[in-house]
């Protein structure tokens, strides 16, 4: 029973939330829980999406792969997003790559649950649009900082993105650890000068790292460094 979107509380961090007991019964029936393991894909650039994915546990990386045949990493979808949905609504094929950086449970809800719901309940169409209008927030800031800020001031934003919204495991470094090159590809720079600044930034006490792990060590210097100072 746990399982069921109507018993579910991940559906309060989106725009389920907004449909009613009969509603989310009818998605419930026709959902399908998934696990999806780290480096999968739950979806491809340019794949026409037959439903959305709400995301239950683990993290997914959005990206778009640019002309030169290089990776933009233009989000992270954590537990309570759901991913897809303004290609569903647009009925456009996806525009971004999913790939799981962790492992991931998920529960794909087909098109016709969503779609239905939206042509008939003007609460969720709402919040539909809300979450939309929010991922284009997020949009403007990320084009802002690529166009303002330096690689080094964007690496350390970063990493202090990831302490926020993921925190840090019981030896103070970071729970989700992305690789080097997804590191680059979120901050728009070569692996090469990711790999050299991190470098730098523990020579200097900022990060420190331990295999592959990193975990922040001067909170306020990296947080310094993103305002300029």
């Amino acid at each position: 029973m746990e399982s069921r979107c109507e018993n579910c509380i991940i559906r309060q961090f989106n725009a389920l939330r907004a449909m009613n007991k009969e509603e989310l019964k009818r998605v419930s029936d026709t959902k399908i829980s998934k696990t999806v393991k780290k480096g999968e894909a739950l979806f491809e650039e340019g794949e026409k999406l037959d439903g959305v994915y709400c995301v239950r546990a683990g993290v997914s990386k959005l990206s778009k792969l640019s002309a030169n045949g290089k990776n933009q990493i233009v989000k992270l979808a954590s537990k309570g997003e759901v991913i897809g949905q303004r290609s569903v609504v647009a009925e456009e094929n996806a525009n971004l790559s999913a790939i799981a950086v962790s492992d991931m449970e998920v529960c794909f809800i087909p098109k016709e649950g969503i779609v239905n719901t939206l042509n008939t309940n003007p609460n969720f169409t709402l919040e539909v649009l809300r979450h939309m209008a929010h991922d284009l927030r997020e949009a403007d800031d990320v084009i802002v900082n690529m166009g303002q800020k330096t690689v080094k001031q964007r690496i350390a934003q970063a990493f202090l993105y990831l302490m926020t919204n993921f925190g840090e495991d019981k030896n103070g470094f970071l729970t989700l650890t992305l690789s080097r090159e997804d590191t680059a590809n979120v901050v728009g720079t070569a692996t090469e000068s990711c790999i050299r600044i991190i470098s730098e930034f523990k020579k200097k006490g900022f990060l420190k790292t331990s295999g592959k792990k990193i975990g922040i060590a001067d909170e306020k210097a990296l947080q310094d460094m993103v305002n300029g100072f």
